[in-house]
């Protein structure tokens, strides 16, 4: 199981640390990685996640509502306590803070997710659908969350906040719903829901994107790594507790709480207790805001995540 856990988070160290050797060494300009965002945030991974959930079958996406539910509250919860945590005890600005918080909160599901379930449920038909489900989850009911405050500060920094944030919110959502990496994924499951099927070279056209976008993201992610110093404080340490620790503990609990059994159970838990995604990181970099927390967040969770996935595989060995 080790090795297997080896071998699924491997391609994420790989590649961040060519990345991070690119911008070291100035082949790629890491102080301003503006043009790589855009490929990753406007192309890359919203085709990545278009594909997904358009392909993902509605019926099968209802069918998975147990996990969805186990899923979002977990999220949800991690998200709503540690950004009280980070502006309110660690006095972080509120950008920063929605960065730290969706890198935590938001699994690695792409990169992780099919790795690590296939390895214990098997792959197959059932395991791919879950995976998908989980990818829809973050990016249609998380990411509005993180994009929603940084529209927020960046309109009250230009002049452009009038009002209170409520008042904004329509403002906010429409800005927040504008951008390709909300309204990919939320376009492929209102095409699921309706039942229109994408023509296959209209998927083949845009799938060298999605494959494209972990990798690119991951090496965005290097990159971006490359032009700070790791920096470990109590903010970070909280961070990787949460996001390793205590988050997969959560969706344990709730597991019991709704006396849910079998593969959704497992399922909820392992795909919770992955490794932080680099979603907040890229997120934050496009609007110019700069997480140090995150990042180092990112880099050691997912060192973390060695020793404790091992754990949660072991915790959720009975629930089969």
């Amino acid at each position: 199981m080790t090795y297997v856990i080896l071998h699924a988070l491997a391609p994420i160290f790989v590649i961040m640390v060519l990345g991070y050797f690119a911008g070291k060494t100035k082949m790629v300009e890491n102080q301003n990685v503006s043009l790589l965002n855009v490929f990753v945030m406007d192309f890359a991974l919203p085709a990545a996640l278009f594909t997904a959930t358009v392909q993902t079958p509605w019926l099968g996406i209802v069918g998975q509502s147990p996990l969805i539910l186990l899923l979002v509250l977990t999220m949800w919860i991690t998200y709503a306590a540690l950004y009280f945590l980070c502006t309110k005890v660690f006095k972080k600005s509120p950008q920063d803070a929605a960065v730290l918080t969706l890198t935590v909160a938001l699994p690695n599901y792409a990169a992780l997710g099919l790795p690590i379930l296939g390895s214990v449920l098997g792959e197959n038909a059932g395991t791919s659908l879950s995976v998908a489900v989980s990818i829809a989850c973050g990016s249609v009911l998380m990411t509005p969350f993180c994009l929603l405050i940084l529209e927020r500060e960046k309109a009250r920094e230009s002049g452009e906040s009038h009002g209170s944030a409520l008042t904004m919110l329509p403002i906010l959502m429409w800005r927040s719903i504008k951008k390709p990496i909300v309204w990919g994924p939320l376009l492929g499951v209102v095409l699921s829901a309706i039942g229109i099927k994408m023509p296959d070279i209209v998927l083949a056209s845009i799938k060298p994107l999605g494959l494209a976008a972990t990798a690119s993201a991951l090496f965005l992610t290097g990159v971006i790594l490359s032009a700070r110093k790791l920096r470990i404080n109590a903010a970070v340490l909280i961070a990787c507790l949460t996001k390793n620790v205590i988050q997969p503990f959560i969706a344990l609990g709730l597991v019991m709480a709704f006396g849910i059994s079998g593969e959704v159970a497992i399922t909820a838990v392992l795909m919770i207790a992955l490794s932080a995604g680099f979603f907040g990181i890229v997120f934050g970099n496009r609007f110019g805001v700069q997480s140090p927390d995150a990042e180092a967040s990112l880099l050691i969770s997912s060192i973390l995540a060695i020793l404790t996935l091992p754990l949660f595989i072991s915790l959720t060995a009975s629930m089969h």
